[in-house]
């Protein structure tokens, strides 16, 4: 018959050196963005990660609320993509197959950008001149105007803007000019160059 014997000693055992490999180690830092200022986002049952106010942080919110930032959804009135972009929209840029834009989240980036930069160049004389003030109790800020623009169109944020508010438009769903004003205002947007016309490529 053979016994095992297990002996417990009590002590600080001893302490083997561990080596990290160098894939994984850390040598960057890594800058970490807080919020500037507190606002009524912070009410709502689902948000997306906080990403500060850079521009990134603007797209990543506004892809949040037209689709959660699913890539490939169609909604019930035929909206595309992270963006929800309508078919019209999609031909001014120069993109002219639906499906093929539903698949390549890369072109859905790309149209997102030249579509800012478009939405831009429309109102290049009325963010200046409208930025800073208030309009139906909302304070008037470029990526307020730029989310507008996104979701009823240049054109329609123009007359809303020169009529004092009173020109409001909202898309099937209800949500008004006014409403992304507030919800999408404080985000930098200065890095995003106004273009006319640009096209994807």
């Amino acid at each position: 018959m053979v016994f095992a014997l297990a002996i417990f000693v009590s002590g600080t055992p001893e302490r083997i050196p561990v080596k990290v490999p160098e894939s994984l180690m850390i040598k960057d830092t890594l800058p970490v963005l807080y919020p500037t200022h507190t606002h009524s986002l912070y009410t709502q049952p689902a948000r997306p990660p906080f990403l500060g106010t850079c521009v990134i942080a603007f797209r990543e919110a506004l892809a949040f609320k037209e689709s959660r930032g699913d890539y490939f959804v169609t909604n019930t009135l035929g909206y595309l993509g992270k963006y929800q972009f309508g078919i019209g929209t999609l031909r001014l840029m120069g993109v002219h197959n639906p499906a093929n834009f539903l698949k390549s989240p890369e072109l859905q980036e790309r149209v997102f950008e030249i579509n800012l930069a478009r939405n831009k160049w429309i109102l290049r004389r009325d963010i200046p001149r409208f930025v800073g003030k208030k309009i139906n109790g909302v304070l008037v800020t470029e990526s307020g105007i730029l989310a507008a623009a996104h979701l009823a169109g240049a054109g329609n944020v123009k007359r809303y803007l020169r009529s004092n508010g009173s020109r409001d438009v909202a898309d099937a769903y209800g949500t008004t000019i006014t409403h992304y004003l507030k919800r999408f205002r404080g985000y930098d947007t200065s890095s995003i160059p106004p273009r006319r016309n640009p096209k994807v490529l």
